[in-house]
């Protein structure tokens, strides 16, 4: 298992944990984090947009130019934004801590 810690927008803290293999978006979702996930994960929209912290960051996978596209229209992103679809989580990312952005809101979950 993999540990996850999810901050909130309110500045709660999530504890999650999820198979290795699995996406932060899974992860997120069966946590009840308002990641959207509207494409499913095909990089068609920006709906699960995080915000990786610092330390984690540089331990990613670089993002591809197509997530890269997505998250310039991403509101709210900054330098350690990715989408949370394409975070394959493993032991190396064990702990590893990302922030919802204010502006995730799942519309399922109304």
């Amino acid at each position: 298992m993999v540990r996850v810690t999810f901050v909130t927008p309110k500045g709660d803290k999530v504890e999650a944990n999820g198979k290795a293999g699995s996406t932060l978006l899974e992860i997120g979702q069966a946590a009840g984090m308002p990641l959207e996930g509207t494409c499913e994960g095909q990089m068609a929209c920006s709906t699960c947009h995080v915000i990786v912290a610092g330390d984690w960051f540089s331990r990613l996978s670089v993002a591809s130019d197509d997530e890269e596209d997505m998250l310039d229209l991403a509101a709210g992103a900054g330098p350690t934004s990715r989408l949370a679809c394409q975070i394959l989580v493993d032991q190396d990312l064990d702990g590893v801590v990302v922030r919802v952005p204010d502006t995730a809101h799942d519309m399922m979950r109304r």
